[in-house]
């Protein structure tokens, strides 16, 4: 069994260590990233509860009465989406935070558009929405989609 202490990457750079050398800017960027992450942490944590506080509600009124309505799938997904959306915003902050590559953060920001837009498709009604917008949302997913290859495949280094 592996423990903590064996792990050989840390989630964050030893700031101390680097402080003396980091300029003005970067010492500016880091304190914005340690608020900001506080932040959405905050956010996550009452969006989760929320999250289950409706769960529990939909689960005691509505789901009991008819439980394959398709308006309580939206909410449900469209919420657990959100969450995912605010954890992966979350997570591109940290790769601040560990002054990663911004490759790496590009990816995270992508990612973050395909799931924001994942989740507009997940909520839409889709009698009430006009085909060229639908049309509309997938080709910006599909545009996304080769961006954040692109990206992945020039981070790893393959070729052709």
């Amino acid at each position: 069994m592996k423990k903590i202490n064996d792990r050989t990457k840390m989630p964050q750079m030893d700031v101390r260590k680097y402080w003396s050398v980091m300029t003005l800017y970067e010492r500016f960027e880091h304190l914005i990233a340690i608020v900001l992450s506080a932040i959405i942490s905050i956010i996550i944590l009452f969006a989760l509860l929320q999250l289950i506080r409706e769960v529990y509600e939909l689960l005691v009124s509505k789901v009991l009465i008819a439980p394959l309505d398709h308006g309580v799938f939206q909410v449900v997904f469209g919420m657990i989406m959100t969450l995912l959306i605010a954890m992966e915003f979350k997570h591109s902050i940290l790769k601040v935070l560990e002054r990663q590559p911004h490759v790496v953060q590009a990816q995270g920001v992508i990612m973050i558009a395909m799931l924001a837009l994942s989740r507009k498709l997940i909520i839409l009604d889709f009698s009430k929405v006009q085909p060229e917008k639908l049309a509309a949302l997938g080709f910006v997913i599909l545009v996304l989609a080769v961006v954040y290859y692109l990206l992945k495949k020039g981070d790893t280094g393959q070729t052709s």
